[in-house]
């Protein structure tokens, strides 16, 4: 680990990344200014969590001047590389860093990293559940996001899983308790890795679809991005790519050590890992052969939480986890909320939360999911991705569409472009609120209401969290 005293770091912004690491920097010695656009009330609750501790605050802006006496500029995750006082450290040459990388530096033990256009937070949460279970049944305890270390007065120590990053708590909070023989399973996004100068020793890339190109600019900068998770691999290490994707399996002559897949079709016999064959999840490593379960046990609905489920069973293998733990803890997951998470059924209507579907294609996942004729609430922020795919879908399977939020005109527009039959009615509205009441107006029994915006939620909520809770709120209240 860095030696962090006297060293003077910024860190622009203070949400839940920002706040931890500046309490984490601060503990060890360095000196801490955290920026943040917002006002001192915005910033209220994050500088309450902070006080006592000798930090400088720069509200209202990220001034240029804060580089004059910095050593490193640390970004948070939905910070933009594009802003001015970004650009002006790289010309400086003032090292960029980040919660993450920072936390891979000082980590003492295994690290298993989970990156992805869609499914990270789903496959990331079952692989923490397996090994979950494996700590417990081998006698030790698990610590999962956030959860306090329990002492035993007869055992000095538990080795503990932990399970965080990009959702959950930063782990940059519990490295100083982590031991060798601890893991760490952590969600990694493309905002984080464009810093990362460290790979995982398990390095896994579910997919790689149209996403962030707000922020990435083109797809050859996204895939770079994600690419990182690779480049820092040795040959002791192991990749896990999605073998179904182009995006990720075009990566395969960049991983460094061994090699893991996950399919819904069968392998070719030269290809180790988990795939879908006749109905039976299985699992090959050499000249192992392993049944896993059957495709009815999982309580997940869509072909692509089959394949979350496939690629948590294959890096739970290559990290070594044992079977019995990852079978039960598939068989026992009911998923992540706001994943096409069922809120109720009112009247014959069953009303899903998919409000972490932040992209089309994770929309055209949400779609794919049903048979019953859908209701599709539709919307949010476009992260300048393309829609048409999406639109051309709807024309097939949706039935009734409300738009709500800043893309609806957009979409609108997309969806317009055919002369098919379906969508039979589309309603444009400016917010959720609104699309939960034109649903319920518009939905006959034996429908399914689904929110899977396609966008995010930053033109009316804090994040997609908020815009499933407030959906699950107005939806209980009809």
């Amino acid at each position: 680990m860095k030696d962090w005293t006297g060293k003077r770091v910024v860190i622009l912004g203070a949400a839940r990344q920002g706040v931890a690491l500046a309490r984490w920097l601060t503990k060890h010695g360095a000196t801490v200014t955290l920026s943040d656009k917002r006002t001192e009330e915005q910033l209220a609750s994050a500088r309450t969590t902070l006080s006592g501790l000798p930090i400088n605050w720069a509200v209202g802006g990220h001034p240029i001047e804060l580089l004059d006496h910095a050593d490193m500029l640390a970004l948070s995750g939905g910070v933009p590389l594009t802003l001015p006082i970004v650009d002006e450290a790289i010309k400086r040459g003032i090292e960029l860093s980040n919660d993450t990388q920072i936390f891979m530096e000082a980590v003492p033990c295994k690290t298993i990293g989970i990156t992805g256009s869609a499914g990270k937070t789903t496959t990331t949460t079952l692989v923490g559940q397996m090994a979950k279970l494996a700590m417990e049944e081998s006698g030790k305890h698990t610590l999962s996001q956030g959860e306090g270390k329990k002492e035993d007065s007869s055992i000095n120590h538990h080795p503990s899983s932990f399970v965080g990053g990009n959702i959950g708590d930063p782990l940059i909070n519990y490295v100083d308790e982590m031991t060798k023989d601890d893991l760490a399973i952590l969600e990694i996004s493309s905002f984080q890795l464009e810093q990362m100068t460290i790979s995982p020793n398990v390095a896994a890339i579910l997919n790689i679809t149209p996403n962030h190109l707000d922020r990435h600019g083109t797809m050859e900068a996204y895939t770079a991005a994600k690419k990182r998770i690779l480049d820092f691999q040795s040959k002791d290490d192991i990749a896990v790519l999605g073998h179904d994707d182009t995006g990720s399996w075009n990566l395969r002559d960049k991983v460094k050590g061994k090699l893991f897949t996950f399919s819904l079709n069968e392998l070719p016999e030269d290809l180790n890992g988990a795939y879908l064959h006749e109905g039976l999840l299985s699992l090959r490593d050499g000249f192992a052969y392993m049944p896993l379960m059957l495709r009815e046990k999982i309580q997940l609905r869509g072909d692509h939480n089959v394949s979350n489920v496939l690629a948590a069973f294959a890096i739970g293998h290559a990290a070594g986890l044992p079977l019995d733990a990852m079978l039960t803890a598939a068989e026992e997951f009911h998923g992540v909320p706001h994943r096409l998470e069922l809120v109720r059924e009112l009247n014959g209507v069953r009303w899903y939360n998919d409000s972490i579907a932040t992209a089309p294609e994770r929309a055209m996942a949400g779609i794919h999911a049903f048979d019953e004729p859908i209701v599709l609430l539709l919307g949010g922020r476009d992260k300048n991705l393309p829609w048409e795919a999406l639109a051309n879908l709807i024309h097939q399977r949706v039935d009734h569409v409300v738009l709500f939020g800043e893309a609806a005109e957009k979409i609108q527009k997309a969806v317009a472009a055919s002369s098919a039959e379906r969508p039979y009615t589309l309603t444009r509205v400016e917010h959720l609120h609104e699309a939960v009441i034109k649903a319920a107006e518009v939905a006959e029994s034996g429908d399914v209401v689904l929110l899977s915006p396609g966008g995010t939620s930053y033109d009316e909520f804090k994040d997609f969290e908020e815009r499933g809770e407030k959906f699950r709120v107005w939806v209980q209240e009809l």
